[in-house]
This record gives structure tokens, C-alpha cells and sequence, in this order.
């Protein structure tokens, strides 16, 4: 591609400015909160519409039987697929539409997607309708400004990423959607900030551990035993022997931001005996009762360098221990989800050429990170067994789930500028 002709697609990217806003801001205003799974449908239907119009082939793909999937919360992707009439690979844009839940702390109405000083703020701006939007309007230049293509390009809207995207790029990988004889390449527009290239992402296991206890009446609990004291001694431990082991234990995966290069924890949630009382709910007091059992979720991060029976024989020996040296002591645990450690190699093709294309067009050499939370890159290496992908987008990693989440304008402008330039040295094996 001639300098004049890489001129006239990033000129469309620049004029598609308040395109781009408009798509990103009618994107956020569909609050796809999962769970449970809101406003699935009619989010990709408004994608699929939009990629019809640019002469893609569009296919919905509902994802039955998923974890979640129900009649008042299907889980619906989309798949868009633009034919270049020429044999070529086929390079192809996954985002999720999930976002999580809103919480607290919030100075914007978070689904108004509002534009201030040049920055978008809105649940899942950053992570990652942003993202998002700024590969459909790359795709776009790229095909308006009339250079000659080969190959296909594809653009995925998916469910469920937030929930360990069982009912979205899990589901199609499943079904032969990122199979290496339809996809040779994939980036996955996460917001790893757009002077990054992310090669993929540490493990994860959540689990959920449940003690167990005896009932008796709160006002003679020596009749009965504490399920909630059982965890206690469950958190203690974890602070006394789990904590500072992980905390001794660092990779040499370019996991960002510094703290996620150790192993972590995170105790999602405890809850035990009877159900929570809403602060201003009037139906009554507590019971009296000693809980016979305490459960908690646990989120544990680990790296490549850690194997996962270890992970997990970490905490069933705490347990175990607590089993023959507390009285009354009795626990069960449930795996939740497992995903290993992910990462490409720097060498890889997609690499290569997004990263030429970021040092193209913003000048400098990009970062090779990689994330401290998992993403879909998990299930298109390890279903689809597809190795060539990193996630690349526009947005602060940092804001992600957090309150007034934004993105930039300029950011996603120059995104879409290196995902074009990428897609096109993809396509053209001119990386």
C-alpha cells in the first residue's frame, strides 16, 4: 500500500470522528449488564445492522444451553464476515458486549454515554464497547478507501466475557466459529492502552468453599456450631501461609499493571446463615439461629510458572489441615471455572504487524504486556486452538469496572488507525 493510498484510509478514519462517537456512545446506551445478560439481542442486532449496511454477511449465533442462557436472558452473538473476492487469510476483530454491573460512585449517569472534553464516559466505555466501535470504523475505512484486499475480515460482538465467556467466544469456538480453516488471525480490542500489544493473560480458578456447621437457637450457640467461625479460621489461614506465599512468587510474563506479576487472591464474597436483610427492610429482624453453613467465592490469578493442581492443592491442604486440627471442622469445594495461562509468542504474525502499525503511526515501540485478568484469548487458544492473537484497543486498563469509566476520543481514533494498518499487513502478509 502506497503512502498516498495509507493516507486516504487514516483521512476516512479522521473524518468518520463523530461517526465513531456516535457509535460508541449508542453503544454504551444499551446496558448489556451481565449478569444477568441484559439487552443481549438487541445490541448485536444494532451491529449486525450497521455491518450489513457496510456489506458484511451477518450471522446470529444464540448460544443454548450456556451457563445463563434462558428465554428472558439469551445469550446472542454476532458474527460479520466481508468477503474480499481474493484467496487470503482471514483476520478477525472479537469484542465483547457484556459489561458489568454498574456500582456505586458514580458523578454520570453511567448508560447516558455522555462526551466532555473529549473523553466518553459510560459503563463499558473503556472495557470495551470503545474498543469496539473503533474496529468496526477501522474495518470501514479500510474497505471505503478502495485498496486492494485478499481474504476476509471479520468482526465478532460476543456475550459473557465478564462471566468467563461460556455463553460467547467459548460457545463459537466450540462450534468452529475461530477455527484455523475460517480464522488466521485475531485481535481482541481490549483496553490494554493503544501504545501496548498484549500477548495474553494470566490463569485463573475460582472455586467456591463451603463450611458446614449445626443449627441451634443464637442465645445458646455452645448447642449448636458456627459455620461463619469455620471460614473465619478458613481466612486466617489464608492470611497466615496463602497470602505471603503467593506474595514470594513472581513471573516473568510482562504482566501489567506491577502488583499482577505475583500471584493474587481475591476473596469475591462470603456469605453465611440466614439471607441478607436490606438495610431498610422492614419485614422483620434477624433469626436467631447459629448458621450451619458459610460459603465463599474465591478468584485466584496465577502464573505460568505455577501449575494448576498446585494452585489448587494449596488451598485443599489449608483445608485439609483445618479437617484434622479444628473440632467439628467439615468444608466442601466446588470448581467454578479454570482457565490456564495464556500468551503468544512475540514472534507471532499479529504481533509483528500491529506492532509495526503502532510504531507507524504513533512513532514509537510498543509495550509487550500482558494482562492481569483473563480475556477471550483463552478460548481461542485453547477450544480453537488458534494461537495467532493478542488483544490490542483504545482505553486505560485501570478504569475498567470502575466508576466514570471513560474512554478517549483520540484514542480510539488512533486505534482504529493501527487496526486498519494491521488488518491490511495481515491480509497482505506485508508485515
Amino acid at each position: 500500500m502506497s503512502e498516498q493510498q495509507l493516507e486516504a484510509v487514516y483521512a476516512l478514519i479522521e473524518k468518520s470522528e463523530d461517526a465513531l462517537v456516535r457509535l460508541c456512545q449508542d453503544l454504551i446506551q444499551f446496558p448489556t449488564i451481565n449478569p444477568p445478560g441484559n439487552d443481549y439481542q438487541p445490541c448485536v442486532e444494532y451491529i449486525g445492522n450497521r455491518l450489513k449496511n457496510s456489506g458484511f454477511a451477518v450471522e446470529y449465533v444464540r448460544a443454548y444451553g450456556a451457563p445463563g442462557d434462558s428465554a428472558e436472558y439469551p445469550r446472542y452473538n454476532v458474527i460479520a464476515r466481508y468477503e474480499t473476492g481474493r484467496k487470503g487469510p482471514c483476520v478477525h476483530f472479537n469484542s465483547h458486549i457484556d459489561v458489568v454491573e454498574t456500582g456505586d460512585g458514580w458523578t454520570r449517569d453511567p448508560f447516558a454515554a455522555q462526551l466532555e472534553d473529549g473523553k466518553i464516559y459510560g459503563r463499558g466505555a473503556c472495557d470495551m464497547k470503545g474498543g469496539l466501535a473503533a474496529s468496526i470504523i477501522a474495518v470501514e475505512a479500510l474497505i471505503k478507501s478502495g485498496v486492494e484486499l485478499k481474504g476476509a475480515i471479520e468482526i465478532s460482538g460476543t456475550a459473557d466475557e465478564e462471566s468467563g465467556g461460556l455463553g460467547g467466544v467459548a460457545y463459537l469456538a466450540e462450534k468452529g466459529y475461530f477455527s484455523k480453516d475460517r480464522v488466521d488471525h485475531v485481535i481482541i480490542p481490549e483496553p490494554l492502552n493503544v501504545d501496548r500489544v498484549c500477548l495474553g493473560h494470566r490463569g485463573v480458578w475460582w472455586a467456591e468453599i463451603e463450611t458446614h456447621g449445626h443449627i441451634a437457637h443464637g442465645s445458646m450457640p455452645f448447642l449448636g456450631d458456627c459455620a461463619v467461625r469455620h471460614m473465619g479460621a478458613v481466612v486466617a489461614e489464608f492470611e497466615d501461609k496463602l497470602y505471603p506465599a503467593m506474595a514470594a512468587r513472581h513471573t516473568k510474563m510482562p504482566v501489567v499493571p506491577e502488583g499482577a506479576k505475583q500471584s493474587t487472591l481475591n476473596i469475591n464474597s462470603i456469605h453465611g446463615g440466614q439471607d441478607e436483610i436490606e438495610r431498610d427492610d422492614s419485614a422483620g429482624l434477624p433469626a436467631p439461629c447459629v448458621p450451619d453453613s458459610c460459603r465463599m467465592i474465591i478468584d485466584r490469578r496465577f502464573l505460568m510458572e505455577e501449575e494448576l493442581d498446585q494452585v489448587k492443592g494449596e488451598v485443599t491442604g489449608i483445608l485439609d489441615n483445618l479437617e484434622t486440627s479444628r473440632e467439628g471442622f467439615k468444608y466442601e469445594i466446588r470448581d467454578m471455572l479454570e482457565v490456564i495461562p495464556s500468551m503468544t509468542d512475540q514472534d507471532a504474525p499479529v504481533v509483528a504487524a500491529t506492532s509495526q502499525a503502532i510504531e507507524e503511526i504513533l512513532g514509537k515501540t510498543p509495550d509487550m504486556v500482558c494482562s492481569p485478568g483473563t480475556y477471550d484469548q483463552k478460548h481461542i487458544d485453547r477450544i480453537g486452538n488458534l494461537k495467532d492473537c493478542i488483544a490490542y484497543g483504545p482505553g486505560i486498563l485501570e478504569l475498567a469496572h470502575q466508576p466514570d469509566e471513560y474512554v478517549e476520543v483520540d484514542a480510539m481514533i488512533n486505534s482504529a488507525k493501527v487496526m486498519a494498518l494491521s488488518a491490511y499487513k495481515l491480509l497482505t502478509n506485508s508485515y
